[in-house]
Formats: C-alpha cells, structure tokens, sequence
C-alpha cells in the first residue's frame, strides 16, 4: 500500500530527535537544494536511471547532476518528492573495534572487504580497510555483467575513490566518503546504502545489519574532482571511533558544501563558487513513508 508523502519545511524544533552522536546542521544552501530537488520531481539532468530503492519498488531512481556538462555535485534523486533510503552496509574488516559492538551479525550479506581495500592499505596507516561500525561511508555506484543490468562508474563522472560524500538524514548533515559499491547478485540494481556507523549516527541504535531507514527522504551527494580526496593525511583512517573520523572530514566537507552547492535561493539547483553559507538549525524536510525490503547483496568490485 502506497502512502502519501509530505515534504515540509519546519521553523519549530524537533525536541528530543537529536543524534546520538554531534551532528551538524543542515546550512541555508543545502537545505534550499534539498528543498528544490525534492520539489522539481524527477531531476533533469540524468547520468543514469533505473535504479531501485527496495527490491519491491518502482526503480525511478536516478544519478543526477547539477548541470548537463561538467557536474560539481552528482545526487540520488526518485520521482516525485522521493530520494532514496538507507540501507546498512557491514564489509570491511570484520570482528574489529568495537568489539562489543554485535549488530553487523545480522547481516546475511557481508563481504570482508570493500571497493577501495588497497587504497585505504596503501594510505599505511595501520588499517587494512574500512571498518563500518567506525568510518562513516556511502555505497555508490553500480557495477555487474547480467543481461539488461543497470549500471554507473561515478568515477566516469570524475568522482574519486574514498572522497568526501554529504549526507543529509533524519535533518541532520554528516560527511562520508565513497567506500563501497553496488553490485550485481540481488534480482535489481540497488541504491541507498552506508555503513553502519554513519547510519546509526543518523538513526540510532536500532540500526544493524538486517534494518535500516525505511523512509526515502535521505539525500547522498558525491563531489566530482581530486579536491573532494582527502588522503592519505586528509582523514583519521585509523580513527578509534565514527566521531572521530567524520569530524576529520569536516573542514573539506564544509568547503565543499559551500563551493559547490549554490546560495539559499529560488530556482534551479546549480553550482557556486559562493563562500560558506551561514550554518542554522536543521529542524526541517521531507518525511516520506516507505515499506522496508532488505536489499540482496551489492559486490565489492
């Protein structure tokens, strides 16, 4: 059964709906580009479509980019107000810190490695890949060799491994990075998905390996370019918890946020050069409603 959606914008706070760790707001620019995308329906500029949020859904979900050429942000946009869920990633390495930390354990999918292993080995920092209840990072892109089958290489499109990604969830901004990637072993082309540790800081405790964010209300964002990469000494690789990770990221997500994503205006969502915008309480968006359908197994490639 299909419910209707709503799509607000709040001045009143959300008291007691806060993150279970620090999370930023969500500034003017990026709330206007939210608020615009999820207003226009189907983006216009499409790098690829097809795409599914939940095995039972419609597969309106589309790449999209600020501009028909040269795109400074790359997006997950649906039809309609619709952006895409959040779906729990656990590959990686596997029984790492936290130990006590048992809610991967559910999932009937993980891989004990990810997308970009020999990067995040080759950084030498005492870390042989992603450790999902730590580094806070998006699956993006879709690869596989079935008949018919969906696929787009973001790094086509100028986006480079493990660069900062922004999310906005549950009203709140976090930063990423591009970790992971979808494959081809589940009966669609699946999109929607991070790790555990960015999607319990979105959602909370009640995220694991086998439940995620029902809702399609999650905005996921990649930056094209080398300037989005922070490095081998741009990041806290080897961080001991998410806080401390994401916050290593912060300074570059927040340039990017205000570089390449225009000033609160009306209109188009398009590209700026404009400087940081003023950051404000993010207490506002769309909240959607969505039946959860555990996604089969995306591929590390």
């Amino acid at each position: 059964m299909h419910t209707t959606n709503h799509f607000i914008f709040m001045a009143s706070l959300l008291g007691g709906l806060g993150a279970v760790v620090s999370a930023r707001d969500v500034p003017s620019n990026l709330k206007t580009f939210y608020n615009q995308v999820a207003s226009q329906g189907a983006c216009k500029n499409k790098l690829a479509t097809g795409f599914f949020s939940t095995d039972d859904g419609p597969g309106d979900v589309s790449y999209c980019s600020n501009t028909p050429t040269s795109p400074s942000v790359i997006y997950l946009k649906a039809s309609g107000k619709e952006f895409t869920n959040m779906d729990i990633d656990c590959d990686g390495v596997q029984n790492g810190p936290p130990v006590n930390d048992k809610r991967c354990f559910s999932s009937e999918d993980t891989q004990a490695i990810t997308s970009f292993q020999d990067i995040v080995a080759g950084y030498n920092k005492g870390i042989d890949d992603l450790n999902a209840k730590i580094h806070s990072y998006v699956v993006f892109g879709n690869s596989g060799s079935k008949p018919g089958w969906k696929t787009f290489d973001p790094a086509a499109h100028g986006v480079k491994p493990l660069s900062v990604m922004a999310v906005v969830c549950g009203n709140k901004l976090f930063y990423g990075i591009w970790g992971d990637t979808n494959g081809d072993d589940g009966d669609h082309p699946l999109v929607g998905e991070t790790s555990l540790a960015l999607a319990t800081a979105c959602y909370g405790q009640s995220m694991n390996g086998n439940n995620g964010h029902d809702e399609n209300d999650v905005l996921y964002i990649a930056f094209p370019g080398a300037d989005a990469v922070p490095g081998a000494n741009g990041a806290k690789w080897n961080a001991g918890s998410f806080d401390e990770f994401e916050k290593s990221i912060g300074a570059l997500g927040d340039r990017l946020v205000a570089a390449r994503i225009a000033p609160a205006t009306t209109g188009e969502p398009v590209a700026s050069e404009a400087g940081p915008a003023r950051v404000r309480r993010a207490s506002w968006g769309y909240h959607g409603h969505g039946r959860k359908v555990v996604k089969e197994r995306r591929g590390a490639e």
